[in-house]
């Protein structure tokens, strides 16, 4: 009779295995949606908004006006991801077009405050052609 459950022991061994991964990966799980829960606060503040507004002011000098290209951003809060070097990235909608996007990096400076400097991190090509044109005429 001992010999017939000979196939319980390691049964349970995986049974127990299997109990520890999903733990592992349920916990990872919650970790990353917290991080996320964490940047999209982080780029809803009042601070990070001056700063975005302050680096679209530098790709468009009329940016956030009615004489501007930019007359409009939203934050495309799907894109938000953790840069493995620090900071935030993400893109901004520009005049609700899904065409129209500019790429952004939201870090901190020495300081602890949010640089504006290097917030703008590229644009779609759409976008670049329609600011070229606005700055050569």
């Amino acid at each position: 009779m001992k010999k017939k459950k000979w196939w319980l022991i390691p049964l349970i061994g995986v049974l127990i295995l299997l109990g520890i991964g999903g733990k592992l990966m349920i916990d990872k799980q919650n970790k990353a949606e917290k991080l996320q829960e964490e940047m999209i606060k982080v780029v809803k503040s009042e601070e990070a908004k001056q700063v975005f507004e302050e680096g679209l002011k530098n790709l468009d000098s009329k940016a956030l006006t009615p004489e501007g290209v930019i007359r409009t951003y939203e934050i495309d809060y799907d894109s938000i991801e953790n840069n493995p070097m620090g900071g935030i990235n993400g893109k901004f909608i520009v005049n609700k077009d899904k065409d129209l996007i500019v790429l952004f990096r939201l870090d901190k400076d020495n300081n602890g405050k949010f640089s504006s400097k290097y917030v703008i991190s590229g644009n779609s090509g759409e976008l670049g052609k329609m600011l070229r044109e606005e700055n050569n005429r």
